[in-house]
């Protein structure tokens, strides 16, 4: 039997009034089996770690928290440490048991003030900037300036289980045109670029130097050198209840507005505009037979899911989706991705 696999860390968790943890940032995990309580590093939060609670009736405590990454979620804590352990890279995405996660985590106001509970978000977004303003008074006050403005506004972000993921994990050498569009739990491989319409979920990524423009969705991973075009979609597992886990491999394109649902193997390319499914019908060109007057054959999206070579096009004159042999994939600009 293979030994369980494990990490752990100190978090600090957001705790709100009803005693729910609305976040965890974990500023560093590590693999491998948890230390005895009495081994235990200290966490070093300090004064972040608060007993009492703020003014969006927050408290912040430290976690310790221990996780089996192949078995089922069975806490907040536990979601967020296995979505740090992807967006930090100590796991590739697929490679943990992630049954639970949407049970586990709670439905957050996400803010610049940091999270607020659902529940009593207009009450506390007032007492906030009555506590701000209040502040900023003061402080004027105290240095001899005129009396401060009221300037203190809480800007709501959104309402969802998963936070943008650089508020939590920075991940180096890589560009995010719009901080928004990546969630926690994001796998980010040195050298990709997401654009600002490029969008990455959670336990999904990329492998390698890569350009993303388009839609990476839950469970998709993206080869080193490949190219999502802008407002092209590669259709995940949530929504769809199906098991199959599309990605794309090593130097391929999926241009401008297209989509797959079905995988592409190395050297790759997908015309702008076009959409393979796993039931679209595919005519494989063939040179000699089309000059021969032959049947060409026709097969469906599935049957060429992952083969490498693959130049998928629609014929402008006959207007049926073709694929055709491509010998050689797609370069990057090395100098744009050198993050």
């Amino acid at each position: 039997m293979s030994e369980a696999r494990t990490a752990w860390g100190w978090g600090l968790a957001s705790i709100d009034a009803a005693g729910n943890t609305l976040d965890v940032w974990y500023p560093a995990l590590s693999l491998g089996p948890a230390p005895a309580e009495a081994d235990r590093p200290n966490h070093n939060f300090g004064t972040l770690a608060t007993a009492e609670a703020d003014a969006r009736g927050i408290r912040r405590i430290p976690v310790f928290t221990i996780s089996q990454l192949d078995e089922p979620i069975a806490s907040a804590e536990e979601a967020y440490l296995k979505l740090h352990l992807l967006s930090m890279r100590l796991a590739k995405p697929n490679t943990l048991n992630l049954e639970g996660i949407f049970t586990q985590l709670n439905n957050v106001v996400w803010t610049n003030y940091g999270p607020f509970a659902v529940e009593d978000f207009a009450l506390r977004k007032a007492d906030v900037e009555r506590a701000a303003t209040d502040a900023a008074q003061a402080f004027a006050t105290q240095v001899g300036l005129p009396a401060a403005a009221p300037a203190a506004t809480v800007n709501a972000f959104g309402v969802d289980k998963f936070p943008r993921m650089i508020d939590y994990v920075v991940p180096t050498g890589v560009r995010i045109g719009d901080a928004d569009r990546v969630r926690l739990g994001a796998y980010l491989s040195e050298g990709t670029t997401v654009m600002h319409a490029g969008f990455v979920n959670f336990n999904a990524g990329t492998l390698g130097v890569s350009m993303v423009e388009g839609r990476v969705s839950q469970g998709v991973v993206v080869g080193n050198g490949s190219d999502i075009g802008g407002g092209a979609s590669i259709m995940g597992t949530l929504s769809g209840g199906g098991k199959l886990r599309n990605s794309i491999g090593e130097h391929s394109l999926l241009g401008a507005n297209a989509g797959i649902g079905i995988s592409l193997g190395d050297n790759c390319t997908v015309e702008a505009g076009l959409y393979i499914t796993a039931g679209t019908k595919i005519t494989i060109w063939d040179k000699a037979k089309a000059a021969a007057g032959e049947p060409l054959e026709v097969v469906k999206g599935a049957d060429l899911s992952g083969k490498n070579n693959i130049l998928f096009i629609r014929n402008s004159v006959s207007g049926r989706i073709e694929a055709r042999y491509r010998k050689i994939g797609i370069e990057l600009n090395e100098k744009l991705h050198k993050n």
